[in-house]
């Protein structure tokens, strides 16, 4: 049974919120990490950029989400009014575009009479059916870019700990703090992919080896930066 558009849908993505948030936290903070520890071995300095990054990275992490998601709810919201005016204004037109995409789905006949009288008895479920298959849209609530942010934003402050945790108990050890680092980034990272293809759909080892290779290049990308800026004659 369809359901009204204006406020009833489903919940917004949460796995794909939250690993929005903690692969960009993680790899994030990562690089920043070795990077630092290429270029500066402090400690101090890997936890004072590390915490500033955490701060601004996961408010505008969360900003974006909320105007992204926020951009979506209104798109939709315009794009239901103008089918909405179109229903009213211009009936048959419509109609002919509901039965366009029951042909390509393969009705025929009495078949297609039937589904299509149907549908167009119904504004509501001719509306969401013009919504969801002619302009592939679907419904977002009053709710969720505030959902969207505070995952995002979440997921964007637990990546950051993530690879930052070792260098609160190897105050003056800058090297093993970054290993300890990596190694725990890709635990995460692959953690994040075995979890994704547990939920979705995948295999569990090629997920999690993916998410983790990509998020340690990413955090690698930053170890030769910071290497570069260290050899590199009057840096």
């Amino acid at each position: 049974m369809l359901a009204p558009p204006s406020e009833t849908h489903p919940k917004p993505t949460l796995l794909s919120d939250f690993i929005l948030g903690s692969q960009d936290g993680i790899v994030n903070v990562l690089g920043i990490i070795l990077g630092l520890a290429a270029a500066a071995q402090s400690t101090k300095v890997i936890l004072i950029a590390t915490l500033a990054a955490l701060g601004a990275e996961s408010i505008a992490m969360a900003a974006v989400a909320y105007s992204s998601t926020l951009s979506r709810r209104r798109l939709y919201l315009s794009e239901a009014q103008r089918e909405r005016t179109e229903m009213r204004d211009v009936p048959e037109i419509e109609r002919g575009e509901v039965r366009e995409v029951l042909v390509r789905w393969g009705y025929t006949g009495p078949e297609l009479d039937a589904m299509l009288n149907g549908i167009c008895a119904n504004p509501t479920a001719m509306l969401e059916f013009m919504m969801a298959f002619e302009l592939n849209l679907a419904p977002v609530e009053a709710s969720a870019p505030r959902t969207s942010a505070g995952i995002v934003g979440g997921a964007t402050v637990i990546g950051h700990l993530v690879p930052l945790l070792p260098f609160f108990f190897v105050a003056s050890d800058v090297v093993a703090g970054a290993v300890a680092s990596i190694t725990l980034s890709g635990v995460a990272l692959f953690g994040v992919g075995w979890y994704e293809a547990r939920t979705t759909a995948g295999v569990w080892w090629r997920n999690g080896l993916q998410m983790a290779i990509i998020g340690l290049a990413g955090g690698f990308a930053g170890y030769l930066i910071g290497h570069v800026i260290n050899v590199a004659p009057g840096l």
